[in-house]
């Protein structure tokens, strides 16, 4: 052990220890063999989708010979070298038209395009307000930037619908507007960004989007406000073919950007920034987190393209019904026996009285043998809609 290697494991231990005596330590874990997962984020169950598998693996090898393969394992380097290809610029073509926007950037995660867009983005004198149960990235992101960071209440518009001495959105903006110091936003010359999600996975509640975009409109009508939407938890689930809130709403001309990630409805990993040409070009001589990172490979590229574009997918659900949650750790309806092969653990997103349980969409039929009867809202069950590529 090297000088110093035992003075930093203790300080590590205290901390450790602490964080286990407020009942907040995270461990990694693996599941018993034949649980039932309470937890993952793959909320409908593609990642295991034996269709999905077999298109992927298709793809793979329509890239090949006979002798195999042609495409490399690995991108090789970050897309500013030799990391960018024919293919991955293809690709955020298709996904951007499949979403109506301009342009699309595609990072290796959804933490990494918003620490990479909310780290350059802002510009000094700019103000970024945000929702108070924004992601954890979007945090990150927030203190590599320049701009002032301001919080509102959890999808709160206006001020008559905050609680206990929070700020509604329309009252920040008001705020930010008023004075000297805020002549520059009055006159357009600095800008501020709203950042909030389309569906927060801790709650399972939808943004008020429309509402957001009149206020956003009304306190900042020189054009000057610039709505961000994470679609992380949204992606697959709401909208069309599973585009998504903003699509679902018809607001796609109303939202500057929009952050849409593969890792949960749709089973593998990435994200992709949508936007204009101009920002997407911005982000690429910006954005620390494209630029100094290796790109996705082309394995990963190709478990992105054939993410299904479903056609009015059955579990999309209308935005104004909430995402099933179960704040409550004792509101769970899955009243199973540990003798079920069940897994023990709570499967729990989060801590405390956000915490969250979900069942992924193919996982259970209607009603299993356990007494889970559809805890995600919908019975699943049924078999994963039929495929396609982005298209």
């Amino acid at each position: 052990m090297k000088p110093g290697s035992q003075r930093m494991d203790s300080t590590f231990s205290g901390l450790l220890d602490k964080r286990e005596a407020q009942g907040r330590r995270r461990r990694l874990t693996l599941p018993p063999p034949g649980a039932v997962d309470f937890s993952s984020n793959s909320y409908l169950s593609l990642a295991d989708s034996p269709e999905l598998k077999r298109h992927y693996l298709a793809l793979l090898q329509s890239s090949g010979d006979g002798d195999g393969p042609r495409f490399s394992l690995g991108s090789g380097g970050s897309r500013l070298l030799d990391g960018n290809t024919a293919f991955t610029e293809a690709l955020e073509r298709r996904i951007a038209a499949f979403h109506g926007a301009p342009a699309g950037l595609l990072f290796n995660s959804g933490f990494d395009a918003n620490a990479g867009l909310f780290g350059c983005a802002p510009q000094p004198g700019d103000a970024v307000v945000y929702d108070e149960l924004i992601h954890a990235s979007v945090h990150d992101g927030m203190k590599l930037g320049r701009a002032q960071k301001v919080p509102f209440t959890h999808n709160t518009v206006h001020a008559a619908d905050a609680e206990g001495g929070t700020e509604s959105l329309s009252a920040v903006l008001d705020r930010l507007c008023q004075g000297s110091q805020g002549e520059s936003f009055r006159n357009g010359s600095r800008n501020i960004f709203v950042a909030v999600e389309g569906v927060y996975s801790m709650d399972g509640d939808v943004a008020p989007l429309r509402d957001i975009v009149a206020c956003v409109r009304e306190r900042l009508p020189r054009g000057n406000g610039h709505i961000i939407v994470d679609e992380a938890h949204s992606t697959g689930i709401i909208g069309p073919r599973g585009r998504g809130l903003v699509c679902h709403l018809g607001l796609e001309d109303q939202i500057w950007v929009r952050v849409h990630t593969f890792g949960k409805a749709m089973g593998c990993a990435g994200a992709i920034v949508l936007c204009s040409p101009i920002s997407r070009a911005y982000l690429i001589n910006y954005a620390r987190s494209l630029i100094y990172t290796t790109a996705l490979g082309y394995p990963s590229l190709a478990a992105i393209q054939i993410t299904p574009a479903r056609a009015d997918p059955p579990r999309a659900r209308h935005p104004d019904e909430p995402v099933p949650a179960a704040p409550d750790p004792a509101a769970h309806p899955a009243r199973c026996p540990l003798g079920a092969g069940v897994a023990h653990r709570p499967a729990v997103h989060g801590v405390g009285a956000r915490a969250r349980r979900v069942l992924p969409a193919a996982r259970l039929p209607a009603t299993t043998d356990c007494g889970a009867d559809g805890a995600d809202g919908h019975g699943s069950g049924a078999a994963v809609p039929a495929c396609g590529q982005y298209r």
